[in-house]
């Protein structure tokens, strides 16, 4: 699906996404990633379902989702770039993400954000009614020798 919205468009087409782009963005520019090495990002985009933001054929966004299309999904590296913020680009894509076909009727969507919870909750995140049920395994520093998490 491709949706044109003025000068940018925003698609879950694969082959649109310009993964060295993704990759700076993710390795120098987020904290969630920093180094990342690219051929993890490759493999990562290819095991999801992703959607580019493109903005006069440059990719200046991007959002994937980890699911089985059956009960579960995990939102991660949605990003816009600073240029292009302010927008409403970033309720755009999350707009798309959440009306995806072969994303409805899934039990659970979840997402880890340190700065977003206002865009998030837009869309009907809510923080865990019990985070105690929650784990986690985290490496901290796993693309790097700093403790990016």
């Amino acid at each position: 699906m491709k949706r044109n919205i003025g000068d940018y468009v925003i698609s879950d087409e694969s082959d649109l996404i310009q993964v060295e782009k993704v990759h700076a963005y993710l390795s120098l520019e987020s904290y969630w990633a920093k180094d990342i090495p690219l051929e993890i990002v490759k493999r990562s985009i290819e095991n999801s379902l992703c959607w580019g933001v493109y903005f006069q054929g440059e990719q200046i966004g991007f959002a994937r989702m980890v699911t089985d299309y059956s009960t579960f999904a995990y939102l991660a590296d949605v990003y816009i770039l600073e240029d292009h913020r302010g927008k409403g680009l970033s309720k755009l894509l999350m707009h798309e993400i959440m009306a995806h076909p072969r994303l409805q009727g899934l039990r659970r969507i979840m997402l880890a954000t340190r700065d977003a919870h206002s865009l998030y909750t837009q869309f009907g995140f809510a923080a865990s009614e019990n985070p105690a049920s929650l784990m986690q395994i985290v490496v901290p520093g796993i693309y790097s020798n700093t403790d990016n998490q």
